[in-house]
């Protein structure tokens, strides 16, 4: 950083804020840039950077996840080093890891508009933005909603359907699994309702239950007939793609352990009251034999509370998404856009889509041009627009070079096209 900027930083603050410890930065960083890492009073990390041609514009970054471990420095740097391209564009970035680890999104949204105020504070920024990726896309969704001091946000590949409703197709593949497969849990292990993801005191790992995956449905290449069959019929019936059938099914096992043991006192939030199921070589057999379960009123409640969104936005809000997500399917857009329209903000909303079939991160032309997109609407006051968001990407993609998707035309169906609803 140049003496000039850390001597007006430095001259900002009031007596009682002060700039944390100087790090390295990571290396996808620009050059110039000066981080700063630290760890807030409920135990969140944060890391911080200043771009040396600082924009005067501060991006505050809610992670994904969530994370079931306890929080570590190393992830809000690898955030940092992710979307690095936001300091290229000039703007200074802050990342929190959340207090801990597990489901939480109203306690994640607490801790990113912490963040905010402290960062906020330090700085002096003339504008904030908001960016939420996949579960932080619900986050910043909720943030939004609850807290004030955002000029606008920017949502990325979100879970926005909630936590209500936005698992159900993971709560499908947890009955549809174990159907075919049988062995999560085995006959001869000790046996818990399925919504449970996980008994308590298991010590099963994520590697165990891959082994189970294996041990059902083969891998590819040398599948037996039979394993064939089961993978194509619980994909048919799932919609889920082979690629990520693992990782829903992670996701399905000790998350819903986190959320119902952790969070919820055993109670269950989830349901496949009501559902048929289809696509399988023997429907009939399937919806006779898959494990039913009901919630909890009270828990579902509770997980729709904490994690379920209004619509009620008072701000620009710019959402992208892949429409071959594998992860958090493109048709969580539509269960945001129902949401936001039934609020009677609809004019707080533009939705984006790019060809691809990718979750975790857009290219770097993609995001600068969203973000200058962005920008524009909220200084101006004239609504973006996903045409000229897909023609100002490849003026910017001279730059970065990283590619741009965008389709201006598309528009996700419904979100209960995708995922069967409950009754």
């Amino acid at each position: 950083m140049n003496v000039l900027l850390a001597f007006a930083l430095t001259a900002s603050l009031t007596s009682a804020v002060h700039l944390p410890p100087t790090a390295p930065c990571p290396e996808n960083v620009p050059a110039g840039t000066t981080c700063y890492e630290g760890r807030d009073a409920n135990g969140a990390y944060y890391t911080i950077a200043v771009p040396e041609k600082w924009n005067k514009a501060l991006v505050v970054h809610s992670h994904g996840g969530p994370d079931l471990g306890d929080p570590t420095p190393e992830r809000t740097r690898d955030d940092l080093n992710r979307w690095a391209v936001m300091a290229e564009e000039g703007y200074a970035w802050a990342g929190t890891s959340y207090r801990r680890g597990g489901y939480g999104t109203r306690m994640a949204a607490e801790d990113t508009d912490n963040l905010r105020r402290t960062v906020s504070a330090m700085l002096k920024p003339r504008k904030v933005f908001l960016h939420g990726q996949s579960w932080g896309g619900n986050v910043a969704a909720k943030t939004i909603e609850l807290y004030q001091g955002y000029d606008a946000a920017l949502l990325t590949s979100g879970v926005l359907a909630g936590g209500s409703r936005g698992y159900d197709y993971r709560v499908d593949l947890r009955a549809v699994y174990q159907y075919y497969c049988g062995n999560h849990p085995r006959p001869s292990e000790v046996q818990y309702p399925l919504w449970q993801g996980l008994r308590a005191d298991s010590t099963m790992t994520t590697a165990g239950l891959r082994g189970r995956v294996e041990e059902c449905l083969g891998v590819a290449g040398s599948r037996t007939p039979e394993q064939q069959r089961k993978l194509d019929d619980i994909l048919a019936v799932t919609k889920i793609p082979e690629e990520t059938l693992t990782s829903h099914l992670n996701f399905a096992t000790f998350t819903f352990r986190d959320i119902v043991h952790n969070r919820l006192g055993n109670r269950n939030p989830f349901s496949n009251t009501g559902v048929t199921y289809r696509g399988s070589h023997d429907d009939k057999a399937l919806n006779a034999g898959v494990e039913r379960f009901a919630a909890d009123p009270a828990a579902r409640a509770e997980l729709a509370h904490d994690s379920d969104l209004t619509g009620k936005i008072g701000i620009p809000v710019l959402s992208v998404h892949a429409i071959g997500d594998p992860t958090a399917f493109v048709e969580h857009e539509s269960a945001y856009r129902d949401t936001v329209r039934k609020a009677g903000r609809s004019h707080n909303l533009v939705q984006t889509f790019t060809t691809e079939a990718t979750h975790s991160a857009f290219s770097d032309s993609e995001y600068a041009a969203a973000m200058r997109s962005l920008a524009a609407w909220e200084k101006s006051g004239v609504r973006s627009n996903p045409f000229l968001i897909a023609a100002s990407c490849p003026v910017l993609d001279r730059k970065y070079g990283t590619g741009c998707f965008f389709d201006p035309r598309y528009r996700p169906a419904s979100y209960e096209s995708r995922v069967a609803p409950r009754a």
